[in-house]
């Protein structure tokens, strides 16, 4: 019986997607749950599982054309993996070499696919996941480890040619749809919104103080590390419930003030920028929060992403502190009027009751649409996010 492979329902705001790559051909055997097509829309790339066990039977749609939703793309014929892989009837019994390597079903997709491609066996790769589980990472690692030294050959042959020293060589490749579709937001951004930044410091003593004398506590407690970010977050939800322009966006002639704070968090791939959306902050827990962003980074690694994560927010939260970024003009991403930046922790001399002391300072950023928001707004609300930072237990007095 086939079975028809199509294209998965996509939300309204993603028209299409590109057959970005087959993982089987015609004629291999597939088992069911087992990524057979990636599709690449322009936020997320796409997995299409095959629904049973069985035999690729045809791909309708080539790798690099756009299709639809719900378009037919391929076909399964199921039941037929048993007999395709079935060797013919013989009173000799097979060597035990030809057993079937194990599906690594328990892994996650992304790791699944990169064990099929590359032959490397994730039981054989030392996992830093959760529970000791092997991410996509550990894979990469283990792919680019040197391979076992081997013996010598007998007669020495003829070394390959090299590039000449001082050659000149280049590559050109096409963008991804992700990428082509980063670029043309951020060009978006340049030509329809009026821009400013501003920027203030914060001394980060308070908040490492009581992540110190908390973490323990707190990770026995929810099972999450306490991170930086979550106190980052509530302390914009409070200053976005203060300054709730920094909350609306611009539609047409109009201000759409958001009564809710759903707050986009940047998380960079091997593909490109993501930012996915932590929903109703205001209501999160310190915790929740820590355990969203942990879940939503794995699965931003793994290519585990949904199409919803992804959509809406009122405001984001960049972080380029974790690259090293000392100072940056963060980009808003339409239709949000503003964006938030964190950056790198370096201690700094300031002034403290008089006396020169070394602190953990953080530059900070927010760059915003002065069409609707005025710079004291603005100046405002990065003052506030500071206050609550060097003060944290006003975020949980909400005071």
């Amino acid at each position: 019986m086939s079975i028809e492979i199509k294209v998965p329902v996509l939300p309204e705001s993603v028209s299409d997607a590109v057959i970005a790559k087959w993982h089987k051909k015609p004629g291999d055997a597939v088992k069911r749950d087992e990524n057979l097509v990636d599709l690449e829309t322009d936020k997320v790339v796409l997995e299409v599982p095959s629904p049973v066990d069985g035999v690729l039977e045809e791909i309708l749609i080539a790798v690099g054309v756009s299709v639809t939703s719900q378009q037919l793309i391929g076909r399964v014929k199921e039941g037929a993996a048993a007999a395709v892989a079935a060797p013919a009837a013989s009173a000799t019994p097979a060597p035990a070499a030809v057993a079937a390597a194990p599906a690594h079903t328990d892994q996650a997709p992304s790791v699944r696919r990169m064990a099929t491609e590359t032959g490397i066996d994730p039981a054989s790769v030392a996992g830093t996941g959760r529970d000791g589980r092997v991410t996509k990472e550990d894979m990469l690692t283990a792919q680019k480890a040197p391979p076992a030294a081997t013996p010598a050959p007998a007669a020495k042959s003829a070394p390959a040619p090299q590039a000449a020293a001082g050659a000149r060589t280049e590559e050109r490749v096409p963008m991804t749809r992700l990428r082509t579709k980063i670029a043309e937001r951020m060009m978006q951004s340049k030509n329809s919104i009026a821009m400013l930044t501003s920027f203030n410091e914060v001394n980060m003593k308070a908040v490492m103080d009581t992540r110190k004398k908390y973490a323990e506590a707190f990770e026995k407690a929810h099972g999450v590390k306490l991170g930086f970010m979550s106190f980052f977050v509530k302390a914009c939800t409070e200053a976005l419930k203060m300054y709730p322009i920094v909350n609306a966006s611009v539609e047409g002639s109009d201000i759409v003030y958001h009564a809710y704070h759903d707050i986009g968090v940047a998380v960079a791939t091997e593909k490109g920028l993501v930012v996915p959306v932590l929903r109703n902050t205001a209501s999160q827990s310190l915790a929740d929060i820590e355990r969203n962003i942990g879940t939503f980074a794995k699965q931003a690694r793994e290519g585990g992403l949904q199409l919803d994560d992804l959509q809406g927010g009122t405001f984001t939260i960049t972080n380029g502190g974790v690259f090293g970024s000392l100072f940056s003009t963060p980009i808003v991403n339409p239709p949000q009027s503003a964006i938030f930046g964190m950056h790198t922790i370096k201690e700094r001399a300031i002034v403290e009751n008089g006396a020169v002391i070394a602190a953990p300072m953080m530059f900070v950023a927010i760059s915003y649409d002065h069409r609707i928001i005025d710079g004291k707004d603005a100046v405002q609300f990065l003052v506030a996010v500071k206050n609550y930072l060097e003060d944290p237990v006003r975020l949980m007095l909400h005071i």
